[in-house]
Formats: C-alpha cells, structure tokens, sequence
C-alpha cells in the first residue's frame, strides 16, 4: 500500500495533524509526519515533495498556519495529489491560511480542508489511495456504516427524551 505523507510547517500545528495521524491509524494506512517550512526550509520541502512517489507515497497533505504556502510549495514539486490543510492562526481565524491554501493558480491543484480539517484530510487521502485498493476501500465503507449507526442511535436516544 502507498504511504501518506504528512508535513505541517510548524509544530504549532501538531494538533491538526493529531486528527490526521488518528483517522489514518484506524483505517490502517502507512504515514510518515514530517516538519518543513515553505519558508524556513525550502529546500527539504522541495526535496520531500520531488523524492515523494519514488519513496512510497501516493498523496501528501500537508497543514499550514498565515501564509500557508506549504500544500502548494509541495504541490509544485510533485504531480502526487496535495491537501491542503489551512491551520487557524494569531489572526483572522483561518481565514488567511485558508485563503492562501484555496487559491492556487491554474494548473498546480491542491484539494483543501476546512480549517483545522485533519480527520477530513485523512479521509480524501484514504479515499484516493483506495482506488486502487480494495481493502482499504472495504474499511472506509465500514466506518461510514459505523459512522451511520452512531447517529442512529444518536436519534434514538433523543426520540426517547422527547
């Protein structure tokens, strides 16, 4: 199975990547988390990015705060899939991040999160990487039922309150 690549630009954004880290786990999906700086450390981001696919990996995401120029500095270095995980910062919300990951120009794609959206990102990566895999496909369809029978029961629970 191909591996999920994993770099946030800061460890501020370790908690986002929690949820990331936890959804890949419980669907059995190989990960490597990594810390590269689109500013600090372009060279390592770069190098990441272009030895990706020949290293096992067969999508990246990646989480950032502010300017959040990872996902698409990742992006431009590879033709992997990149998500783009916008981090909330000391201003805006998110907003920023959020604005910085979404707009990216024509021809260098980044699917984007919502902000702080780890467990999604993990999800689509998953999903992507079960098009080709018929096991893990079978583990995503598990989850939703699971998913699907908590709410059940959710509302069961309520209809009885009521």
């Amino acid at each position: 199975m191909k591996k999920v690549g994993i770099v946030m630009g800061s460890d501020s954004d370790l908690p986002v990547i929690r949820k990331a880290v936890d959804q890949l786990r419980a669907l059995e999906v190989p990960f490597e988390v990594h810390i590269y700086s689109a500013h600090r450390t372009p060279e390592e981001a770069r190098d990441f990015a272009r030895g990706a696919r020949e290293n096992g990996f067969g999508v990246l995401i990646a989480a950032a705060g502010m300017a959040a120029h990872l996902a698409g500095a990742l992006a431009a270095n590879t033709t992997l899939p990149v998500i783009g995980i916008p981090c909330q910062g000391p201003c805006l919300e998110g907003l920023d991040a959020l604005l910085s990951t979404v707009q990216m120009p024509s021809g260098i794609p980044v699917a984007t999160v919502a902000v702080g959206g780890g467990a999604n990102a993990a999800l689509l990566a998953a999903q992507m990487l079960a098009i080709e895999d018929g096991a893990l496909a079978a583990r995503l369809d598990a989850k939703r039922a699971k998913d699907a029978d908590a709410v059940r029961a959710k509302d069961a629970r309520v209809m009885e309150q009521l």
